[in-house]
């Protein structure tokens, strides 16, 4: 994937985990629903409809229990690997109809390489301007989806056999 740093942001970590427990830990709902969003935040709800063209639902609440919906789909899923959706579609690859919940629509790509016993873990998103791009770094992209993946990386230890 061409990264493009005007629309574009990137985190990679080289984590401890290998690729299948952090792809267990991005494709179970049980799993996603322990790590998806930043404490004090929750994600109480989530499913998954793991296939091209499936659903991927959250529901995020905020500390003071305000609740917000997030509805994807899945345009890529290579087990593993590879995990790509957007928000601009919902299920069965349709236009979706619900305002954009951030103000701004994005694609996700979360790629697994193995690296020795662990994981090279990418989240590329995808944006369709630049404003859309520096909105969401200014939002606390870097912070949030970093402190996630903190969670996850947590989580997914307890997942080793």
């Amino acid at each position: 994937m061409t990264i493009d740093p005007k629309l574009d942001l990137v985190l990679e970590r080289l984590v401890d985990v290998p690729p299948d427990l952090v792809w267990m830990a991005w494709t179970q709902p049980e799993h996603v629903k322990k790590w998806f969003t930043p404490a004090p935040w929750t994600t109480p709800e989530c499913e998954i409809d793991l296939r091209p063209g499936g659903l991927f639902r959250t529901l995020m609440r905020s500390p003071e229990g305000e609740n917000h919906p997030n509805f994807g789909c899945y345009l890529e899923v290579v087990p593993n690997r590879k995990l790509i959706w957007t928000d601009a579609l919902e299920a069965g690859f349709r236009p979706s109809r619900r305002p954009a919940h951030l103000g701004f629509r994005f694609t996700a790509a979360i790629l697994l390489e193995p690296h020795g016993a662990g994981t090279k873990y990418t989240a590329h998103v995808m944006h369709s301007d630049p404003e859309s791009r520096d909105k969401h770094e200014s939002m606390g992209f870097f912070d949030g989806w970093g402190t996630a993946t903190d969670q996850l990386v947590a989580h997914a230890r307890t997942l080793r056999k």
